[in-house]
């Protein structure tokens, strides 16, 4: 706020890990700054983080990455206003978004203010927020190298930090506080890969004996069962699936416990199939319509998309997986229950994020994915949807849950993962890790990886 008041502008990064109410901080900031009609930019690197922010975006979407300042006159005036630029979730964005933008703000406040060119992000006040325990950018087939040399503080970054976990201190009684304190060092441990011998940032760890599943005979019914008592019952609960989920680490071990649960839903199936062909801006050729015939494309399963059949019953919880009305809470990553099954259109009703309760209607889009390792463009005319009683870890980031089931059949393989999934819940009791090794027997260690160079100068 004084380098706000000053006019000088700065950079500022506030590390808190899940549950520090790093968001009750931007929401105040946003009151106080608001209040006397300054323009604060809120900005998130998921649609879920965004959606809990007043005004909220996503960055790709606010700044339009790298934005072009011949052809957004109106973006480049909405910059210039702002009095602050909050950036939640940055650990997840690449480090060349931060650069973009900030070469971008240097040339917008070239022609108003001259003297601010020379200053990191043309002189506005950025601040940053976010958990380098959590999941890092993204790359495909990336090595550990790779993934670290795309996240890093900004160099000119004043760094802040949140140290109380807010989240399990809420409703619990005061002789519940040593629990509480317990569980988060040992997830604090956990993200910082201080569990088990002295390491690399790779490691088997024993879990704790009170958060395994130990039945031998049939332990996915006994993950389903804690996590989902009388699904019949409370189907209609708005609370019910808003409140849980089963996390796994790919999307083959997801789909395999979505299908198991949608079974055991009453009433009739309904298939929907997808339209797979080239994209238009591929030559048609001889080679490539006999290479890619429509059945080899239906067969592909890809990252960001829908499978081409999709199997659903009234009332099973789903995921959107596109970013389609934020201003109504429809973006990537929210929650739905179904409520009628169309021919042309699914409706639905919003579980999760700002919209709880309000029906919206889905239809089919045409999607391409974004996967450069394929060698050619395909466009697949489908329902933006999955089934989700049970996600990925990546996509359960930014959710915060009652009841986490783990279903690790194999060991997570990424920074953070193990981190992130154990951070979705509340409380210690609502938390039940099923590992299984090669031979699905069941198990009480399993991986943990942390890259602890990523940590040291934090």
């Amino acid at each position: 706020m004084e380098a706000i008041e000053k006019g000088d502008g700065g950079v500022f990064f506030v590390y808190g890990y899940g549950g520090t109410r790093k968001t009750f901080l931007w929401k105040t900031f946003l009151a106080a700054l608001r209040s006397k009609s300054e323009v604060v930019l809120n900005v998130a690197s998921s649609g879920i983080a965004s959606l809990l922010l007043d005004g909220g975006r996503t960055a790709h979407s606010r700044f339009v990455i790298p934005i072009n300042i011949n052809e957004n006159t109106e973006l480049g005036d909405l910059t210039k206003r702002a009095t602050l630029i909050i950036w939640d979730e940055a650990p997840m964005t690449h480090k060349h978004c931060f650069e973009a933008l900030d070469r971008t703000m240097r040339d917008i406040s070239r022609s108003s203010q001259p003297n601010m060119q020379s200053k990191p992000f043309g002189g506005k006040v950025i601040l940053f927020g976010g958990d380098f325990r959590q999941i890092l950018p993204v790359i495909p087939k990336g090595t550990r190298t790779m993934i670290v040399d795309a996240s890093y503080i900004w160099r000119h970054c004043q760094i802040l930090k949140l140290t109380e976990n807010m989240r399990l201190r809420v409703g619990c009684q005061e002789a519940d506080l040593k629990e509480i304190k317990e569980f988060g060092e040992w997830i604090l441990k956990l993200g910082d890969g201080l569990l088990g011998e002295e390491n690399d940032g790779e490691i088997d760890i024993e879990i704790p004996d009170d958060l395994l599943i130990h039945d031998q005979v049939n332990p996915i019914s006994s993950l389903i069962s804690f996590i989902y008592p009388d699904m019949n019952k409370f189907l209609w609960d708005l609370t019910y699936f808003q409140q849980r989920a089963i996390l796994a680490p790919t999307n083959e071990v997801v789909d395999s416990i979505n299908k198991e649960l949608l079974e055991s839903l009453p009433g009739e199936e309904k298939v929907y199939f997808s339209s797979d062909s080239l994209c238009q801006s591929e030559e048609e050729s001889e080679l490539n319509m006999a290479l890619f015939p429509p059945d080899v494309l239906n067969n592909l399963r890809l990252s960001g998309l829908p499978n081409h059949k999709l199997v659903l019953k009234l009332g099973a919880p789903l995921m959107l997986l596109r970013n389609i009305d934020h201003a109504n809470g429809l973006c990537n990553g929210t929650r739905l229950q179904v409520t009628k099954l169309g021919k042309v259109v699914i409706e639905a009703k919003i579980i999760t994020g700002t919209n709880i309760g309000h029906h919206t209607l889905i239809s089919r889009l045409k999607m391409t994915p974004s996967d450069k390792r394929i060698a050619v463009k395909i466009s697949r005319r489908q329902f933006p949807l999955s089934l989700c009683f049970a996600m990925t870890t990546n996509k359960s980031q930014g959710q915060s849950l009652e009841r986490v089931g783990l279903y690790l059949p194999r060991p997570l393989f990424s920074h953070g993962q193990l981190y992130v999934d154990v951070y979705r819940v509340k409380s210690r009791n609502g938390l039940k890790i099923l590992i299984c090794d090669k031979e699905k027997r069941v198990c009480t260690t399993t991986t943990n990886v942390v890259y602890k160079e990523v940590l040291q100068n934090l």
